[in-house]
């Protein structure tokens, strides 16, 4: 188990999951570390969001198939709800259409629930980092078939701000220009790349080598 440093919080973490022995496992593994807490478990998508709502957990881990709501369609209200919100998707699915939809639901990484344990306990914690964490295999997925057009000088500098979690008022001010014009950067960078969001443009571009490692 990894320590926390002194006085540091533990990651606070909500469990979203239909079957139970799946959230009683989840549950049981990260209430062993040191770092790190469960503060609610939701069965079913809108029970995610209200308890994202209540608890405002670091970091969810989020099943895709889920009743009354599924797991995108709740992220995609966590994310209207703030979009700093950090969500892990860890489902049994990785076709095409599933991962495509939770990256651009705004997820910060997505696992599959076979993945080791010391993956996805890495994978919280870079998440509550700020880090994006996508495996090489559901990002070859996402980024077949994307669009082949060349960013300019400009759009590979902001996307290097934007991948290094720069918020549009920070890349603006270190390229000393308007917020619009990082605006309308980041509309010709998504055009490009064929992503709807920023997570999406790190993913993609990462998979071309468009940002350097």
């Amino acid at each position: 188990m990894t320590s926390p440093t002194p006085a540091a919080r533990p990651i606070r973490v909500l469990i979203a999951d239909d079957h139970v022995t799946v959230r009683e496992g989840l549950a049981a593994i990260i209430g062993r570390q040191d770092d790190m807490v469960v503060v609610g478990e939701a069965s079913n998508g809108e029970e995610a969001v209200a308890m994202w709502a209540q608890y405002l957990p670091d970091v969810t881990l989020m099943d895709l198939r889920m009743p009354v709501l599924d797991g995108a369609s709740a992220l995609e209200r966590i994310r209207a709800r703030s979009a700093a919100a950090r969500v892990l998707v860890l489902t049994t699915f990785d076709t095409d259409n599933d991962i495509s939809r939770a990256i651009k639901a705004g997820a910060r990484g997505y696992l599959l629930k076979d993945a080791p344990r010391d993956e996805l306990l890495s994978y919280v914690r870079r998440i509550h980092r700020g880090e994006t964490c996508i495996p090489a295999a559901v990002v070859a997925k996402l980024a077949a078939g994307m669009s082949t057009e060349a960013l300019t000088p400009r759009e590979h500098t902001v996307l290097g701000l934007l991948a290094a979690g720069k918020s549009n008022k920070q890349i603006a001010n270190s390229l000393e220009i308007g917020e619009t014009t990082v605006k309308s950067h980041l509309r010709g960078i998504f055009a490009k790349l064929n992503v709807l969001s920023r997570t999406e443009a790190i993913v993609v571009a990462t998979r071309r080598g468009l940002l350097a490692k």
